[in-house]
């Protein structure tokens, strides 16, 4: 306290004891009392102790009532032990310095007491005293322009920041647009105006001493901040309290409103089901069928429109009774009773009741509709059959009774035969109709039918008709099978033709067909399959042409016969529509296909004779590319793992080899020619070579792709020496290491071309054992942290360049995603996650933004609204997880 008072530092005493004078007169107005002189008011003690008393809520000794020195020295001593009580440690303030009225040492007490029952109280984030007090200032004006607090003394000098301070809490009481950081005393008392008319804070400093001092003093400004603090912090306490009664509240109306409906849906759901269960139970039949399907409409309108909404209406009672219970369960509220007849079961029961009478009432109307039904249907059904009887019957009496036997030649007899044959079946079939017509008219007599005597009446009539028929059909039937046996010699003439004629027909048909049958060969040996075939059906047509004379001598007996016994040959052969000129006409044209068949195969063999030659050109010249191929392969592959000559030396070569394989593509253009010709042939094997065409072009692109890759890798390892600064026998040593673990591979252009070549790649396996050969001692982790960086994509192999590029940065220092995550948790004031107000308010806008954009939600309990998890985001900048 001396040293802070010190003449050396040229402090205004004058500022300062104006400042604790109203600090102290803002609390001791509450005891209804003030403090016109500290350095003369505090001397006797009395109000000293009072206003430890309204700053602490607590009681002190009873002081002393007397008037000498040692009365006000022991009252002191009482305000200073209470003091020292608090963890207050007081140095060189003494009880006579504070009674002999020296100024210097009551104010030092007056700001030991701000200290430990205004200041050091404040916590922010893990501070408190002074650095939560910065802290604070510093969170609250951090949105505002020209405001920037780094201290208690300066950064306050234009009032800007009191004003900030006020407007972030009510900024109904500043418009903060219109200050100037021009006009600081204009600033200062327009805070110090507001701060004492409507947050109840006393104008404790001078605008003009903090403008006019080149450094303001720091303890006054603290004491002056936090009684803001003080006043805010109340504040937000009364509007959390007033947000938990609002929040309460709402949740009690809300449930009051669910009550309510409740009782109104289950009131007229009731009502509902008592009016309707009368209409119900109404079984009283009608006479007629449209009356009792007009019944069964309007139930059917029940069904479809006027239960489905009560339908809707009870599960959504069900729904508002159990979700009411459960809000009330979770709000601590007791259970909800309805009133007496609306529990959830009453109207259970009610709905039961419903049902049960409902499936009565609609059994009850389809039995007396399907009653009323049956008698209908069978009335007409009598009247369908009898119609269709009698349809079916028109006219055929007169059918039977004609004689268009007397003239028909032998096959129209024996079709009118088979005709009335199934005219018979057909007349059998219709005997269960007859009986159906009768058994109905006599179920119609046995319901009472009002009409049963036109039913009977038609009934009989059809009967007599059947009778009848049955007759005349017998007497047909006796007439055809005497005619029928005038004809049989002639027809069986006709029969052996037709048998002979059939196969006969069939044979030039296929043979027809053989002979103009389209062929698709791909070689000498199937052209000649063919002809072998062909030649072999040559030698049966002698004995076919023996079959066609012996054909055509039937027909010649049939018409021997006919001319010598007078008969009438009407129409064609019953048993076939083949002719004795079809027979003739087919044979000549038979005779004609056979040498254009002949032509055919002689101009197919011509051509295959062509695709052999082309097969064997495009073998010649493939069986000398792939080899080729492969020897180039071979040599690339012998270049890429010596390590004898320097880098320059390998690429030297490699670019030989390339200028080589790029003078060979001649050869492969001249290859896809006799391709192309082959392909225009339609050839789709050769025999005369292991290479296709798609092998050429695979084992080529291979060739290219490979002398490429060659030269990048070396180019690469030049690349790598140069900027790391390894030296070449370091790199043979890496290159030699690598060759000696990396695997031979095989893929199906090895198979093709024969080829044992380096991939230039080790499995995780092999990379572990080289690691292992190079000296390192490696655990689980340490390993997989290794492969993270050789194989960041996680495609299981590592490449040479990845192992170079291992191999060079090991001894590289970087930051560590641990010390991001530190910084991030000083931001975040040690917590686990970190808010995006944190983000925009600690880092630049940009820096800001991509971290809000990047950072996944922090997933924990009771965390604060956007909390956004640093630690992820950190180990994924370092490839340690996704992003």
């Amino acid at each position: 306290c001396v040293s802070y008072f010190a003449p050396q530092e040229s402090l205004s005493l004058s500022c300062v004891s104006g400042t604790f004078t109203a600090w102290c007169n803002s609390h001791l107005r509450k005891a209804g009392t003030q403090i016109e002189n500290i350095e003369e008011d505090f001397r006797n003690g009395l109000k000293l102790m009072l206003l430890l008393e309204v700053i602490s809520g607590e009681r002190l000794p009873k002081p002393d009532k007397g008037k000498m020195r040692f009365h006000k020295i022991a009252n002191v001593n009482k305000a200073l032990d209470y003091i020292s009580s608090k963890g207050v440690k007081l140095v060189s303030i003494g009880a006579e310095e504070i009674v002999d009225g020296n100024l210097k040492m009551t104010l030092g007490m007056i700001w030991t007491i701000i200290l430990r029952f205004a200041i050091q109280d404040i916590s922010v984030e893990e501070t408190s005293a002074k650095e939560g007090l910065l802290l604070w200032c510093q969170r609250k004006t951090a949105p505002y322009r020209n405001v920037n607090v780094q201290n208690f003394h300066i950064s306050w000098k234009d009032g800007l920041a009191l004003c900030a301070l006020i407007h972030r809490h009510r900024p109904d009481l500043i418009d903060y647009s219109k200050l100037r950081k021009d006009d600081p005393i204009g600033n200062l008392n327009t805070a110090f105006e507001v701060a004492e008319k409507y947050l109840d804070i006393p104008k404790m400093l001078d605008a003009e001493d903090i403008v006019n001092t080149p450094k303001p003093d720091e303890k006054a400004i603290m004491t002056y901040v936090s009684c803001f603090y003080h006043a805010f912090a109340g504040a937000e306490q009364a509007e959390t309290a007033a947000n938990r009664i609002c929040k309460v509240l709402a949740v009690n109306q809300e449930n009051e409103r669910l009550m309510e409906e409740y009782e109104k849906l289950a009131s007229e759901l009731l009502e509902w089901i008592r009016r309707t269960i009368p209409w119900l139970e109404n079984r009283v039949a009608e006479q007629t069928m449209r009356a009792m399907q007009q019944k069964l409409e309007d139930f059917r309108d029940y069904r479809r429109v006027h239960k489905p909404p009560r339908v809707q209406e009870k599960c959504q009672l069900e729904i508002n009774f159990n979700t009411l219970q459960t809000k009330l369960r979770l709000s601590n509220r007791p259970a909800f009773m309805p009133s007496e007849g609306k529990m959830v079961s009453d109207i259970a029961n009610a709905w039961k009741g419903l049902e049960q009478v409902e499936k009565g009432y609609e059994e009850w109307l389809l039995t007396e509709i399907r009653r009323l039904e049956r008698l209908d249907h069978l009335a007409e059904k009598f009247k369908q059959k009898c119609s269709l009887h009698e349809s079916w019957t028109a006219g055929k009496e007169q059918l039977l009774s004609q004689k268009d036997y007397e003239t028909a030649s032998l096959m129209e007899i024996r079709a009118l035969m088979r005709k009335h044959e199934a005219f018979e079946s057909d007349l059998a079939a219709h005997q269960d109709r007859v009986e159906q017509i009768a058994a109905i008219a006599q179920e119609l007599n046995e319901l009472d039918y009002h009409d049963a005597a036109s039913v009977n009446t038609r009934c009989q009539g059809i009967c007599d008709q059947w009778d009848n028929l049955g007759t005349l059909t017998q007497k047909r039937r006796d007439a055809l099978e005497r005619v029928e046996k005038l004809w049989e010699t002639i027809d069986q003439l006709y029969l052996e033709f037709a048998k002979r004629a059939a196969p006969f027909n069939n044979w030039m048909d296929g043979a027809m067909e053989d002979l103009q049958d389209m062929f698709i060969v791909h070689s000498i040996e199937e052209i000649q399959s063919l002809i072998t075939a062909h030649d072999q059906y040559k030698a049966t047509l002698p004995e076919a042409d023996k079959e066609r004379i012996a054909i055509m001598g039937i027909q010649n007996e049939i018409t021997k016969i006919a001319q010598t016994y007078g008969i009438k040959l009407v129409g064609v052969n019953p048993y076939t529509v083949l002719s004795p000129q079809d027979i003739t006409n087919k044979w000549e044209a038979v005779k004609q296909l056979v040498p254009l068949r002949d032509q055919m195969l002689q101009e197919e063999v011509a051509r295959q004779q062509a695709n052999e030659r082309l097969r064997r050109s495009f073998a010649a010249q493939a069986n000398i590319i792939g080899p080729w191929i492969q020897t180039k392969m071979e040599e690339i592959g012998h270049v890429s793992v010596d390590i004898t000559g320097s880098l320059e030396e390998q690429m030297n070569n490699l670019k030989q080899y390339e200028q080589n394989i790029i003078n060979y593509k001649s050869n492969i253009d001249k290859q896809e020619g006799d391709h192309q010709l082959i392909q225009e042939a339609l050839i789709f094997d050769n025999k005369h070579t292991n290479y296709t065409m798609e092998h050429v072009r695979v084992g080529w692109e291979q060739l290219l792709t490979t002398i490429a890759r060659t030269i990048n890798e070396v180019e690469n390892q030049i690349l790598t020496r140069d900027a790391k600064g390894i030296s070449q026998e370091q790199l043979n040593e890496f290159r030699a290491s690598f060759n000696h673990f990396d695997r031979v591979s095989e893929t199906g252009l090895t198979i093709v071309f024969n080829l044992q070549k380096r991939n230039g790649m080790m499995d995780p396996d092999d990379f572990r054992a080289c690691l292992i050969s190079m000296g390192y001692d490696l655990g689980e982790v340490e390993f997989a942290r290794i492969m993270t960086l050789v194989d960041p994509n996680n495609t299981g192999v590592v490449t040479f360049q990845a192992f170079i590029d291992f191999m060079t940065r090991e001894t590289a220092e970087t930051d560590t995603a641990e010390q991001v995550m530190a910084s991030f948790k000083i931001l975040a004031s040690d917590k686990p996650y970190i808010t995006v107000e944190e983000l925009r308010r600690e880092l630049p806008p940009e820096q800001a933004e991509y971290c809000i954009s990047r950072m996944t939600k922090y997933i924990g309990p009771e965390v604060a609204l956007g909390a956004l998890d640093y630690i992820s985001f950190s180990s994924a900048l370092y490839g340690e997880s996704d992003l």
